[in-house]
């Protein structure tokens, strides 16, 4: 089985379950933060929506540097973000449907500037630096919707506020 066929149901569940958070997002809350240190909702939200145009990026380019990246858009309302996940999410399976074998080999960077973070093959920084980087943040903000008292979905399972 190619990679690529083994990654594509993977990439579908990962995205509806955080459809299924992102959908939660009050949007009277998006500038809160639990602490000093932690980004406001509304950023988390933005950087998780953002998240699957990387898995696109990532199959087109062999490196990214972020200090020349633009900031995506601010968070607005959750009917805009929940648009453009959709379409970054669109994107990210296309391009993972269209992945070949010798695609996923191929050596991909993160930099910035003179600074190069990592460099791996495409196929490990798509599980890695974007589902499991997508996953994480994800559980990051099941826990800034638990503290808002918003209702979290099932993920893996039932949540506590869930049957199914």
């Amino acid at each position: 089985m190619a990679v690529r066929d083994s990654m594509l149901p993977e990439y579908d569940q990962e995205i509806a379950t955080t459809r299924r958070f992102l959908e939660r997002i009050p949007e009277r809350d998006a500038g809160w933060r639990p602490h000093a240190k932690s980004m406001p909702l509304g950023d988390l939200a933005v950087h998780i929506a953002a998240l699957p145009w990387w898995l696109a990026m990532t199959l087109t380019t062999t490196e990214v540097d972020v200090a020349t990246m633009p900031q995506p858009p601010a968070f607005a309302t959750t009917a805009e973000l929940l648009a453009r996940f959709d379409a970054n999410a669109a994107a990210g399976r296309a391009a993972l449907a269209r992945a070949t074998e010798a695609d996923l080999a191929l050596a991909w960077s993160l930099r910035s500037g003179a600074q190069v973070f990592f460099t791996a093959p495409r196929g490990a920084v798509l599980r890695s630096f974007v589902l499991s980087h997508l996953i994480h943040h994800r559980a990051q903000l099941g826990v800034y919707l638990r503290l808002r008292d918003v209702p979290l979905p099932f993920c893996y399972g039932p949540s506590a506020d869930s049957a199914g």
